[in-house]
């Protein structure tokens, strides 16, 4: 299946300052930016607005300043905007246009950031990172090398799924099949199915994901 999941995008190698910025302060960029995005009405909606359009401002200066391709901006944008498109409708009906704004902007720059942090970070590292993130929780019980195979295998399977939807929806409209549900259904839940199941037993003969009492 064709990988789509531009939303989560694959490490893309390159030698930009923001490739070379440590992951822990990725991290507190990004968390900064979802803070200042989501914080910002509180204080004030002009304010707010004005906030969250500087920050959507720097996220994409951000991407222009890692060099990444300017298609996967776009293409991330156009898989968000059916959805963006009702959540503004529903703001401006509800908030008015200033809020309808704030709130869009906040979900691009966002989902933006996220984009900039796993295309300049090997997932290796990211994995690395994530599981000394969970290390202090191992008192709690937490494990881990469990939490960083469980996102390696999120990470690698969103792209699968998506591009099992693109896939099966193209082979129906070649059909003339495109507006039989079941046509673009079955064939969606038959194959993710089996890419679980080879994936588990990939998994189980190595012996990943079990724990020790096992």
């Amino acid at each position: 299946m064709r990988g789509h999941a531009h939303l989560v995008a694959g490490y893309i190698p390159g030698t930009s300052p923001v490739h070379r910025m440590r992951l822990w302060v990725k991290g507190v960029l990004l968390l900064a930016t979802a803070v200042l995005c989501l914080a910002s009405p509180a204080v004030s909606i002009r304010f707010g607005a004005a906030v969250t359009g500087t920050v959507l401002l720097l996220v994409v200066a951000a991407h222009g300043v890692a060099r990444l391709p300017w298609d996967r901006l776009r293409r991330a944008v156009r898989l968000m905007a059916v959805f963006l498109v009702l959540i503004a409708a529903y703001q401006w009906w509800q908030n008015g246009p200033v809020t309808a704004w704030q709130v869009v902007a906040a979900i691009v720059a966002t989902v933006l950031a996220s984009n900039i942090l796993t295309a300049t970070t090997p997932v290796d590292e990211l994995l690395d990172g994530l599981s000394a993130l969970v290390r202090p929780l191992a008192r709690f019980g937490a494990d881990p090398e469990r939490f960083s195979l469980t996102v390696a295998l999120m990470l690698r399977s969103i792209p699968f799924v998506i591009g099992a939807f693109a896939d099966v929806r193209d082979a129906a409209r070649a059909r003339g099949l495109e507006r039989n549900l079941l046509a673009r259904s079955l064939p969606v839940v038959i194959s993710t199915v089996g890419y679980a199941r080879a994936t588990g037993e990939a998994l189980a003969a190595r012996g990943l994901g079990e724990s020790e009492s096992d």
